[in-house]
């Protein structure tokens, strides 16, 4: 059991004051309206006492009772039961089973002697179903057996209503609108006195102890069940709320949220209606009367009246948080809703779970700590403030008064110990991570970030790179001396360049490259300074570090060149002429940039495609080895050049051969000449220079692309013409080139043309390919052409049938038949007749062909 002082024991009348000059007085029952108390005695007599409440001023509540009138029943039995109906401004007093109505003020019985007999204890009803507003309604317990009846009692007459009967005989009873909660002799039931329904609840022996039956609100009673169980039931006989334990020998209860406070013989125990759990227990002997009224709670012995008076919810949440007891705090907070304004109790609830949360945090039970400081919408600024050197310099930022924890920083919460320091710290983290996008961040988002970038320089995160390169809103002047101090100098470059700085930026991380300052972040940091410059669109800033990129690699460094995105507008791009003057330094650089821009952009530009042809040229003749003739493979800039020179049509052709005459090159050559369209002396160069009969079908091949077969035809029947001509010196070699050129490329040739010139001695063996091939196509072609032919005449008979059709139909012509194009009528008997049986004058359908924008009636004459 966890004890929390939830009410404080107030005397408000004491034995002296109530008995006066008297020897004895026993106090049986009382009654609170307001300011007005009274009392009745064993002996007949009622008190009114008026009750003043003062706050002393260490805050405590004490009671002042001054006594007003007291008055003799005239009877010499005791007072039972005293209730007051304010509204009628009467006392209702039951002595010797009888409710007398008396004046509150001078106590005087009403003057109509009205009154209710036969009553053994009575119940008002706080819920009235009449309506009337001048009468209150009673139940009363009759004496005659198992009775129940139902009175409206006005200023000075009554009215009995109803009458019911129970199974049992009634020993208590509470009242809500048309239901009776009624304490029988073995059990507890709900009746509808209005339908005479009725629905069990549990049972319970009234002869072991006394049973107790309050109601507690609207719809809702307090039963005394077995077992020490203080049980609730609804009208609809279900109980909504888990009961509370109290004591066996309880004798009073009463409610007065959100608990439940018990009477026995020796104590007074306080109960929570929430977690069901004890939370308090007075000292009270000999206490027989436990009452409440209107939210005050009355505890009376024999001899004197005392006053339960609650502590404020919200101190008792306090001290809850004080002793470090958060779930019980929480549960009493929310249940301390409905007596509280909604925002007044929003506010309080805000500040609760704040508080809350930061308990958790001090105990490092970060998940609830979040989950709370979520729901209180905590000031993040209250937690970044434990951290020291975490908020910026320029943050105007208090922590709440009065405080919500009691630590000043983080060393003192953690009392030094590293590893609590680092926790909260990563917890901070991943808070800060998850709140810096969301509302919780709306006014303050640079103390977040610049905090959050402080952590993650502190623990060297990875975190601190995504969060300078995304949407970040850290303030540059405490930052910057953060990662400084730090040595995150990558990190400094980025947050310059989101604030604009790019040339301190890419000064900072050459300084990094330069090995002047050490960062190991980027182990490719030059190759990323490359990239950036390739994307920035300061022209300034690129041409101050163009020589450097280039110094470190030329053919990384041109790549701020050439993979520069293209601007569509214009406006930052850079001039070519004004690169390739910087690149002339950087020969390989100057290759990389032409290529990029003849090849990947395809500028048709005459001196870019012959500058680098030259520079191709110029390595080739570096590679080559001197004295060499024909040479061996190609290397990867000879292919470079041949390629060039093939596709291209800007270069200088004729500079290039004079670049290439006498050195070596002579498939180089060749292609220049083709070039030229001098295709007979390329082909010598191949056949008789070079001597590759393979180069030479492949300039064929090239040459020959994009024209019509004739011109395809004239092409390889000039390599064929060339391979038969050869001196005997070659004649063999050029022969079999020249079989090998027909049988591979049979279709290149006309074999009408060819036969002619071959040697008799070759055999039908050896050129069967090519036969083959000759013969297949010759067919091919008679076969297709006889397919078309017969399409024609097909098409032919179909359009000569359609013809005599449309002429073998009457057509009927009258001045009345008017032309579809104009409207008019025909005026002699000639016209047109299209397709769809439309007639129109010859003349319209004339100007309809040279006007197509003119109505048409047809498609088709």
């Amino acid at each position: 059991m966890m004890s929390i002082k939830a009410f404080t024991l107030v005397s408000a009348v004491e034995q002296e004051l109530l008995a006066g000059d008297k020897e004895r007085i026993h106090i049986e029952c009382v009654e609170c309206c307001g300011k007005n108390l009274y009392i009745g005695t064993a002996d007949c007599f009622i008190y009114h006492f008026l009750l003043e409440e003062k706050t002393l001023p260490a805050g405590a509540a004490s009671f002042t009772a001054t006594r007003q009138l007291h008055r003799h029943l005239g009877l010499k039995k005791p007072v039972n039961e005293l209730c007051a109906a304010s509204a009628l401004n009467r006392l209702l007093v039951l002595c010797d089973n009888s409710i007398t109505l008396v004046n509150m003020l001078n106590l005087e019985p009403v003057p109509s002697g009205a009154r209710i007999k036969g009553a053994v204890t009575f119940a008002l009803n706080e819920n009235p179903v009449s309506g009337d507003p001048f009468c209150v309604e009673v139940c009363i317990i009759s004496v005659k057996r198992r009775t129940i009846q139902m009175f409206l009692v006005y200023e000075d007459r009554v009215q009995i209503v109803k009458e019911v009967s129970t199974p049992e005989q009634p020993l208590a009873v509470a009242v809500d609108g048309h239901f009776l909660c009624l304490a029988l002799t073995t059990q507890y039931i709900i009746l509808n006195y209005s339908t005479g329904l009725s629905q069990d609840l549990f049972p319970y022996c009234s002869e072991e102890k006394p049973p107790i039956v309050k109601r507690i609100g609207r719809q809702e009673f307090l039963l005394a069940g077995p077992g020490g169980l203080g049980m609730f039931a609804t009208v609809a006989g279900i109980s909504q709320r888990a009961p509370v334990h109290w004591s066996e020998n309880v004798v009073g209860a009463a409610v007065c949220f959100p608990y439940v406070i018990a009477l026995d013989a020796e104590f007074i125990t306080v109960h929570s209606m929430l977690d069901q759990q004890q939370k308090q227990t007075l000292p009270f002997k000999e206490g027989h009367i436990l009452q409440d009224f209107e939210g005050r709670v009355i505890v009376a012995t024999s001899k004197g009246v005392y006053i339960l008076v609650p502590l404020p919810l919200e101190k008792q949440i306090q001290d809850l948080l004080a002793s470090h007891r958060v779930e019980e705090a929480l549960v009493l907070a929310k249940g301390a809703r409905r007596n509280i304004p909604k925002e007044k109790f929003q506010v309080m609830y805000r500040r609760i779970l704040q508080q809350a949360g930061f308990i958790q945090f001090a105990q490092l039970q970060f998940l609830e700590a979040k989950e709370l400081f979520r729901s209180g919408q905590l000031d993040v600024r209250e937690l970044i403030s434990l951290y020291p050197f975490l908020l910026p310099t320029s943050s105007s930022f208090t922590r709440s008064h009065p405080p919500l924890h009691e630590y000043a920083d983080l060393n003192q919460l953690t009392q030094g110990d590293q590893e609590k320091m680092a926790k909260c710290k990563r917890f901070l983290m991943s808070y800060l991570n998850e709140v810096r996008s969301t509302e919780v961040a709306n006014g303050y988002k640079e103390d977040i970030d610049t905090a959050l970038l402080k952590l993650y320089a502190e623990a060297d995160h990875d975190s601190l790179l995504d969060l300078l390169v995304t949407e970040n809103f850290c303030l540059l002047t405490d930052s910057a001396a953060w990662l400084e101090k730090h040595k995150k100098y990558f990190a400094l470059g980025l947050l310059y360049h989101y604030n604009n700085q790019d040339a301190a930026a890419v000064q900072l991380w050459v300084n990094i490259v330069n090995g002047h300052v050490q960062d190991s972040t980027r182990s490719d940091l030059y190759e990323y300074i490359v990239d950036f410059l390739t994307f920035c669109l300061d022209q300034e800033l690129v041409w101050t570090y163009a020589d450097w990129v280039l110094q470190k690699s030329e053919e990384i460094g041109v790549q701020v060149f050439t993979k520069r995105p293209l601007d569509g507008q214009q406006k930052n791009s850079f001039n070519p002429d004004d690169i390739i003057s910087c690149l002339k330094k950087y020969p390989k650089a100057l290759v990389k940039y032409l290529e990029h821009l003849v090849i990947d952009r395809n500028l048709q530009k005459e001196e870019y495609h012959t500058h680098l042809a030259v520079l191709y040229l110029e390595e080739v003749l570096r590679q080559k080895p001197s004295g060499s003739g024909k040479g061996g493979e190609a290397t990867e800039t000879q292919r470079k050049l041949r390629h060039l020179l093939q596709k291209s049509d800007l270069y200088r052709v004729h500079f290039l051969i004079e670049k290439t005459q006498g050195a070596g090159l002579p498939v180089e050559r060749a292609i220049l000449h083709g070039k030229l369209r001098e295709h007979e002396k390329a082909l010598h160069i191949l056949v008789h220079e070079l001597g590759d009969s393979a180069a030479a079908e492949d300039y064929c091949l090239w040459g020959s692309e994009g024209q019509d077969a004739p011109g395809r035809r004239r092409l390889f029947h000039m390599l064929l013409a060339m391979y038969l001509r050869a001196g005997e010196a070659s004649a063999h070699e050029l022969a079999m080139a020249a079989v090998d050129l027909l049988n591979r490329h049979a279709g290149e040739f006309d074999a009408a043309q060819v036969l002619p010139l071959l040697p008799g001695t070759w055999s039908v063996q050896l050129l069967c390919p090519f036969l083959t091939g000759a013969v297949r196509d010759s067919v091919h072609a008679r076969r297709t052409a006889q397919v078309a032919l017969g399409l024609a005449r097909s098409e032919n008979l179909i359009y000569t049938c359609n013809k005599m059709k449309l002429k073998g139909s009457a057509i009927r012509l009258s001045d009345k038949k008017l032309c579809q194009l104009c409207q008019n009528p025909f005026g002699e008997p000639v016209f047109v007749r299209y397709p769809n049986g439309g007639l129109v004058h010859t003349h319209c359908a004339a100007s309809r062909h040279t006007t197509p924008s003119s109505p048409s009636p047809g498609t088709r004459t």
